[in-house]
């Protein structure tokens, strides 16, 4: 999975001059999975099998090196739905541009426009003549958006599941003619109860980085539960194509928006936040392919409106990997901003071989105080933390520094345990690594080097109040302190 196989090498050239946009403009159907892993059967995963979607694999083309942006929805999902990363539009800091939250009026708050030549996919393919909707209702966005602008049917969630998919609401009002472009939300991760206990906690494996506990084991395999359900739900979908006479004229996007939700994965850019599955199967994708190159979430946006039969705007970041004289990214990035109350700012590049981390915030370790503290596997982790349990291993994560950078070779270490940084070694791969990071800095203009607003982060402590406790915070909240005894 790690390297780029001769194999595939050949298949690329061999089968990507084949792959083009059908004549007549394909339906189009993104399966967007949260907070899921890509603990797949396909994906060589042996304690589960997920039979619907291996048989998606085997329809077209698994993915092995796909990349998200983040690890956090939002700034995930602000990038894909636009084609470019969140940093270079603004949208990197996690739920921010909110006039309320939940339930909760922002009054003045931190509007993000979109930059004139930023178009988000549904609005370019409404344009393009598509019928578009949202089944499950979950969008997300970090900027100014209107979903009348960019739906014709959306449900608001209900509770996860393909459910108006079945039923055959998304389409039942699409115009004759017109080709469709939908997106179902599945819960993946965040099922819940909704996921039947099957797999026994004791039998799952559990990570060099985490200790051996119980609460950690429970928090497996229950996303092994979770990911039974979301295989189930595949296959209704799939069911409800056919049902409806849609299946082999549909273009099938799946992927996840990042990793599980346990700690060092789900906000966090090691591969385990951020190295998701992309399956794509269905009209001008050869069956049974599997690519070994580096993908960005961000190319599933240029390669969906490529296959609907158009040109990719002018400033896209994002690439269409099933072009006929399509370039293999050289490297892909991610990044890391403020999640919820926790600012935080990381920044990782990787290649075909090595990960680089530039964590520039290293007066604060990784587990900063998050929204996650209250769960018991965290309560257990910090109490361990607290007398000395952990071993060195585990407290590369569950420390009380981070170095400045870290720099793995994922050959050899898919865990992210050994930081080469300072290895004489490794130096000049660390130099290559840094200047990568440094020129897409440059060429980029990413904006998250600047500090949040003040308008930013006066919306985050009407949120979150006493919880935000970085540093960052103490001017504002002297300011707002100051305003509110002036009444």
């Amino acid at each position: 999975m790690r390297l780029i196989s001769l194999v595939f090498l050949l298949c690329v050239c061999f089968v990507l001059p084949t792959i083009k946009a059908a004549e007549a403009p394909p339906n189009i159907l993104w399966i967007y999975l949260e907070d899921v892993s890509g603990w797949f059967s396909c994906y060589g995963e042996t304690l589960i099998t997920t039979p619907n979607i291996d048989t998606l694999a085997q329809r077209g083309i698994r993915c092995d090196r796909f990349y998200t942006p983040a690890g956090v929805c939002s700034a995930t999902r602000s990038a894909i739905v636009t084609g470019m990363m969140q940093t270079s539009i603004g949208a990197h800091q996690h739920r921010s541009c909110r006039e309320s939250f939940r339930g909760l009026s922002m009054g003045e708050y931190d509007k993000n426009l979109l930059p004139a030549n930023v178009a988000p996919l549904p609005i370019r393919l409404r344009q393009a003549g598509y019928w578009t909707f949202n089944e499950g209702g979950k969008d997300d966005y970090n900027f100014e958006w209107d979903s009348q602008q960019f739906y014709d049917f959306s449900r608001q969630r209900g509770g996860w599941g393909p459910r108006s998919l079945i039923a055959g609401d998304c389409w039942k009002d699409k115009p004759a003619g017109k080709p469709f472009f939908g997106q179902v939300q599945l819960g993946g991760g965040k099922l819940g109860d909704a996921a039947e206990p099957q797999i026994d906690p004791a039998i799952v494996p559990i990570p060099p980085y985490y200790p051996d506990i119980l609460e950690v084991r429970q928090e497996i395999a229950h996303h092994y539960d979770c990911l039974l359900k979301t295989d189930e739900q595949v296959g209704e979908i799939i069911a409800a194509l056919k049902t409806s006479g849609y299946f082999e004229n549909t273009l099938i996007f799946l992927f996840s928006d990042h990793g599980y939700k346990l700690h060092r994965h789900k906000q966090f850019l090691y591969e385990g936040g951020i190295h998701m599955p992309l399956i794509m199967a269905g009209p001008g994708i050869p069956a049974s392919q599997v690519r070994d190159d580096l993908i960005s979430g961000i190319d599933v946006t240029a390669t969906t409106l490529a296959m609907a039969g158009q040109a990719l705007p002018e400033g896209m970041e994002g690439r269409n990997v099933l072009a006929a004289d399509y370039q293999t990214r050289q490297y892909v990035v991610a990044s890391r901003d403020r999640c919820d109350y926790t600012i935080e700012k990381i920044r990782a590049i990787v290649t075909p071989r090595f990960k680089y981390l530039r964590n520039y915030l290293t007066d604060r370790p990784y587990m900063q105080p998050s929204y996650k503290d209250e769960w018991p596997v965290s309560q257990r982790f910090r109490e361990m933390m607290a007398r000395g349990e952990m071993n060195e291993t585990q407290l590369v994560f569950f420390g009380d520094t981070k170095p400045a950078e870290e720099l793995y070779d994922l050959e050899v270490d898919p865990h992210e345990i050994n930081n080469l940084a300072n290895e004489p070694g490794f130096a000049e791969e660390l130099a290559k690594h840094r200047g990568l990071l440094a020129d897409w800095i440059a060429q980029t203009g990413d904006q998250g080097q600047q500090a949040e607003s003040e308008i930013g982060l006066r919306c985050v402590l009407k949120r979150w109040g006493d919880k935000c406790v970085n540093p960052e915070y103490e001017p504002v909240r002297a300011k707002l302190n100051a305003e509110s005894s002036a009444r």
